[in-house]
């Protein structure tokens, strides 16, 4: 547990998981789970791993687990969310799932492909393997681009048509830390964290019944404050209780109440303001106010693009999104100290610069934050006369999320040098190639790399090696700060076989940290 005097940090163990929109060009009503396993088998085959429902690890999987302290049992879930028994789900033949080389898996989940990103310790390093991910679903894409049922795939979370799907996040933090006061002190936060980091979107509702603009993609589709469910009745906190961890120290905060973040500076703040936040939590200095109603609250601030809508408190008072973000931030500041570390500086900065922003000028974000760089590219063509129900608005809102960088508006624009980017494409391309080193995702993205056709089962806890004898090896990936590249050495790219492979890192993974 984090101390008081213990100085905060954006440092932590954390990830992302996107869930692509997918469609057939021509074909509305194609099978989208048949066409998310083309897609990730396009991607794997030609690296030679292997994609099936059989490879990933399902053992330690736990989606019924509860934070609170219970476990929801098989009868009462949802069949969505019985994701440890997938030959339970619909068309489970097309279940692909893989491991890929740096360390991230590539999947079927719910009739979409998803990318989760290997973990990593910075928001710098979750933006580049998240980006790398960007790069991947576009290689499929391309795959195929000739073959007779092409597909498109969007970085977004909402078909406008009823239909929402997940952008995720995942912190590693405490199991010393009481739940209760995680969801209490995330609730504030995460109703209004939208402003920063939202992807906008075209119409209000679910389905785009009425006519307008707002700021968040996700925040008609959220009806509870706290829950177990990420399919349906969406809480904003999420309670799933599955670490991929040791669980007697971590815990792992599955957060689903995201956008689909494209602009870097944004997806910069959306992790590092999060992560500060939990930092807080963890260490008891975090802000201290209730909402009346967090979920009216998410959605009367996602409506609201004048950010000046004042949110009721339960104590009787009232304070807007912005009011709210600015106490966090000079908590996070005050608890980060005189001398913070590079990562923790920046982030600070840029949270202040946003804020700072939106309060004076929102506009001037739109180089930073998607949802305004979205309004301001369809202000140009309303300013021709569309209106906000015309449906070449809704084409262009989901333009601006196509994965190939010579259809998507946002790359567009990106390039031009109308979004600001952080990152470089060599850093991207590597990403794609290799896991980052900072965590465990080395060593099982190296397993993927070197090995493919020896890695019989993965999960994030685990990789199972078929020796040469045939005899199979698991290596245990229990703590997500063991077996860096740090702490391995040479061992990732120095082993001559699977074999030797396993033996070097047998010893070192049974280690403790």
């Amino acid at each position: 547990m984090i101390v008081e005097s213990t100085p905060v940090t954006v440092r932590r163990v954390m990830g992302t998981e996107s869930e692509f929109g997918i469609s057939q060009p021509g074909r509305p009503h194609a099978n989208p789970m048949r066409d998310s396993a083309r897609v990730v088998d396009a991607y794997a085959a030609p690296l030679g791993l292997k994609s099936a429902q059989a490879f990933w690890d399902f053992a330690s999987e736990s989606p019924l687990a509860d934070a609170r302290g219970f476990l929801m049992s098989e009868a009462h879930a949802d069949l969505t969310q019985l994701t440890h028994l997938p030959e339970m789900q619909p068309d489970a033949q097309y279940l692909a799932n893989v491991v890929l080389p740096n360390g991230a898996r590539y999947y079927v989940d719910h009739a979409h492909p998803e990318y989760s990103s290997p973990e990593v310790m910075t928001p710098r390093e979750a933006i580049v393997w998240d980006r790398a991910g960007d790069r991947i679903a576009e290689a499929s894409v391309r795959a195929l681009s000739g073959t007779r049922e092409p597909v498109s795939l969007y970085k977004n979370n909402t078909d406008s048509k009823g239909a929402s799907y997940g952008t995720h996040e995942n912190y590693i933090v405490s199991r010393e830390t009481d739940f209760d006061d995680i969801a209490a002190g995330l609730l504030p936060f995460f109703a209004t964290r939208q402003v920063l980091c939202g992807a906008g979107r075209v119409g209000i509702g679910r389905s785009a019944e009425a006519a307008g603009y707002q700021i968040s993609s996700r925040a008609d589709f959220f009806e509870e404050q706290v829950g177990l469910e990420t399919t349906l009745r969406r809480p904003i906190v999420n309670t799933r209780d599955e670490p991929h961890a040791d669980a007697h120290r971590w815990r792992r905060l599955h957060v689903i109440i995201g956008d689909a973040t494209l602009a870097e500076p944004a997806m910069l703040v959306k992790m590092g303001t999060t992560s500060l936040v939990l930092g807080l939590i963890e260490s008891g200095r975090c802000p201290r106010l209730e909402l009346a109603d967090p979920v009216a609250a998410l959605q009367t601030v996602s409506h609201d693009l004048t950010l000046s809508a004042r949110l009721p408190l339960a104590d009787g008072g009232s304070l807007t999104a912005l009011e709210i973000q600015r106490l966090y931030l000079d908590a996070a500041r005050e608890a980060a100290g005189e001398s913070p570390d590079a990562d923790t500086a920046e982030v600070l900065a840029e949270w202040e610069r946003f804020l700072t922003g939106l309060e004076t000028d929102p506009m001037s974000l739109a180089a930073d934050i998607d949802w305004v760089a979205k309004l301001a590219l369809l202000e140009g063509f309303r300013a021709r006369g569309l209106d906000w129900d015309d449906p070449k608005l809704h084409l262009i809102d989901v333009q601006y999320s196509d994965v190939r960088r010579e259809k998507g508006l946002f790359h567009k624009l990106e390039s031009a040098g109308r979004i600001r980017r952080l990152t470089s494409d060599a850093e991207v391309d590597a990403a794609v190639e290799r896991a980052p080193e900072s965590t465990r995702a080395h060593v099982r993205g190296g397993a993927a790399r070197r090995f493919p056709t020896q890695v019989a089962a993965a999960s994030w806890d685990s990789v199972v090696l078929e020796r040469g004898d045939g005899r199979l090896v698991r290596i245990p990936l229990r703590s997500p700060h063991v077996l860096t590249r740090e702490a391995v050495g040479d061992i990732v790219d120095a082993a001559a076989t699977a074999d030797e492979f396993a033996d070097r890192l047998a010893e070192l993974a049974g280690r403790g940290d």
